[in-house]
């Protein structure tokens, strides 16, 4: 019933989309949905390379029958337990009881807590290797890319490499399996999001891991979320790659919470500063209406962060704080930062502001602005140089 998109020979495409889910991991915003992609390889002994969400296991295991026609499986890898990619392990069990489940330790240990299952398993480690007759896949550990128990799977027959989570975007489907068959552009947007969102706090074995992929020849990258990368793996590596050293633009993203219009005024001040002192990209997010998601994509790709809160309650204002402890999470590295807030009896935010830069051990820039009641022409102007020291700042590393 379903055709099966074949990646290379004898290689198919098992995967499925979520067009209904409107949160990933119940957090993050999906208005384009997601994949959950899977890849069968057919030889003397077939592999199945991951699983989907058990939502989608029904559609899942009739495509698996469907491109199998008639044989049944061999062995399952599984490069990552997250439960949208493991979830279907159990059914898929019962359905190919003889099926061998390849993980290194870690992944077994996962495969017993999740789903009870610790017999008909291959262990494998750094550099193992499983011939599968015509191909020989080879395994590669990428703990913490994002979980503790992830690897890659690489077919040196047909240069494929099965890169788990990394890599990956949100975003379905629609129609083109491989990146040569669409338009990619949204993917790329969505890449970062994905990344800032889910891989964001682990830039170090990002790069550990990248370092390991150098040794490869990668033709082709399929990942368990988004496009098969084949004409713009470039592309896509140089995102994670740029990322999880914490590389930014040269813009600013200003993000302020404001209850009755006061700190509001102070943030368009400041805005005003920075474009009249040479600044392009400045991204603009009200913490009461902006999601977290899209505020941290923009964090991780601009070099300056400029806040504004409230003072609320004796403290920040809560979505100020939920926004900041989001960032804190991800310990994002190298950022300018700048701060400004208002009050009404009792000021606290620039304090609290200022700790929050120094737990991050970002460079403040400029002199934070302060404001009692409405905006007055002395802090107008204090916004105004906030604003231009940051500009100059920013293009001061620009040129460096």
């Amino acid at each position: 019933m379903y055709k099966q998109k074949e990646i290379a020979t004898n290689v198919f495409y098992v995967g499925v989309n979520d067009r209904q889910k409107a949160l990933f991991e119940n957090l993050w915003p999906l208005p384009y949905g997601v994949s959950y992609n899977a890849y069968l390889l057919i030889d003397r002994e077939t592999v199945l390379v991951d699983t989907v969400d058990v939502c989608y296991s029904d559609i899942f295991l009739r495509k698996i029958a469907g491109a199998l026609n008639g044989r049944t499986l061999d062995y399952l890898v599984v490069n990552h337990m997250e439960p949208d990619h493991s979830g279907s392990i159990r059914l898929l069990r019962q359905q190919y009881p003889g099926v061998k489940i390849v993980g290194n330790a870690k992944t077994h240990a996962m495969l017993g807590g999740f789903h009870g299952i610790t017999d008909g398993l291959v262990e494998v480690k750094e550099g193992g290797t499983l011939s599968t007759g015509s191909r020989t896949l080879s395994f590669h550990m990428a703990p913490m890319v994002h979980w503790p128990e992830v690897m890659f799977t690489y077919d040196a027959e047909d240069k494929i490499l099965f890169s788990a989570d990394a890599f990956g975007t949100y975003g379905t489907l629609d129609g083109g399996i491989i990146d040569t068959e669409m338009n990619v552009e949204r993917f790329h947007e969505e890449m970062i999001r994905y990344y800032s969102n889910i891989v964001g706090k682990y830039g170090g074995p990002v790069q550990k891991a990248l370092q390991k992929l150098s040794a490869l020849d990668i033709r082709t990258i399929c990942s368990t979320h988004g496009p098969v990368w084949r004409e713009h793996i470039g592309r896509a590596v140089s995102v994670y790659d740029r990322l999880s050293r914490y590389e930014a633009e040269p813009g600013v993203v200003i993000l302020y919470g404001s209850m009755y219009g006061n700190t509001e005024q102070m943030a368009e001040a400041v805005a005003a500063s920075l474009a009249e002192n040479g600044i392009r990209d400045i991204i603009f997010h009200n913490v009461s209406k902006s999601h977290a998601s899209y505020i941290l994509k923009d964090v991780f790709r601009y070099r300056g962060l400029i806040v504004g809160s409230p003072t609320y309650s004796g403290q920040l204002f809560p979505e100020i704080e939920s926004a900041l402890s989001k960032i804190e999470v991800r310990e994002v590295k190298n950022r300018l930062f700048g701060c400004f807030g208002s009050f009404t009896w009792a000021g606290v935010a620039v304090k609290r502001l200022a700790e929050f830069a120094e737990r991050m051990k970002w460079e403040t820039v400029g002199v934070p602005v302060e404001q009692k009641q409405s905006l007055s022409a002395a802090n107008y102007a204090g916004c105004l140089a906030l604003g231009q020291a940051m500009a100059e700042k920013i293009k001061e590393q620009s040129t460096n």
